[in-house]
């Protein structure tokens, strides 16, 4: 397990972010570590790169993406970047499941503010039925020269990602997400996929409703004013109302009408 912090208060010896505020500490890694019961000796503990927290690298997402045994990062990603890939090699290899595979970014190939400008790291890497991977990619990637020249021979390096693909997100980031907010996952085996509520699972009917539910509730446009109008709130309201009941959840979200 890799924990990507920003600051250690413990430590007035590092470095610190100078145009913005580093996010994640390491108490809270160190926090998440001991309530999970993780193996210490599997577990890599980095620290941002003060650079990259200025340059709008609030989450590591934004400059590194990994699946499995392959981690993709920038250059500029780790403050230790030595120490850091010595310590993943460590802990990879008391799994003692094949190669790791640590892709890093030259600066010299793209910048660090290209890479978040163009959202390369934003992508997701994965895993394939016939074993390889693929890198699924924001369309920006595509649209920079640098970054799409290097995405272009990234196949051919004799790594498991043998493919890429590129996927329009902008809807997403224009309103308040990204690309990194849609790659979660969560692996589950067979009998914790069949505990989940069936509610939640994505089918081709779900999907139908909930394009319905958008199309109902969703304005076109919304502008300051509207905020103070209790109609917004009323919509509001129904709109979560009627979702509660389309997931199948708990009726909690009926509201009195106003």
């Amino acid at each position: 397990e890799l924990f990507v912090y920003g600051r250690d208060p413990l430590d007035a010896t590092q470095p610190a972010p100078a145009r913005f505020p580093a996010r994640q500490s390491a108490a809270a890694c160190r926090a998440v570590v001991s309530l999970h019961q993780l193996d210490p000796a599997k577990v890599v503990f980095a620290r941002q790169n003060p650079r990259a927290v200025d340059a709008g690298v609030f989450h590591n997402d934004v400059v590194a993406v990994g699946n499995l045994n392959v981690l993709l990062y920038h250059q500029r990603a780790f403050a230790e970047l030595a120490h850091t890939t010595q310590q993943l090699q460590r802990a990879w290899a008391s799994l003692d499941a094949g190669p790791l595979h640590l892709l890093r970014v030259p600066e010299a190939r793209i910048s660090l503010q290209k890479a978040v400008a163009t959202y390369l790291f934003n992508s997701q890497i994965v895993s394939l039925p016939d074993g390889s991977m693929a890198l699924i990619a924001p369309t920006e990637s595509r649209e920079d020269a640098a970054t799409a020249d290097y995405l272009r021979e990234l196949p051919q390096r004799g790594t498991p990602i043998t493919q890429v693909h590129y996927v329009d997100v902008r809807q997403s980031m224009k309103n308040g997400g990204g690309p990194a907010c849609l790659r979660l996952r969560v692996a589950l085996n067979q009998h914790e996929f069949t505990s989940i509520h069936r509610g939640v699972i994505l089918t081709p009917e779900l999907f139908a409703q909930l394009s319905a539910w958008i199309e109902r509730y969703y304005r076109e446009d919304l502008l300051p004013d509207d905020l103070r109008d209790p109609k917004l709130l009323i919509e509001s309201r129904d709109a979560l109302d009627a979702l509660s009941h389309l997931l199948d959840l708990p009726g909690i979200y009926n509201f009195q009408k106003i």
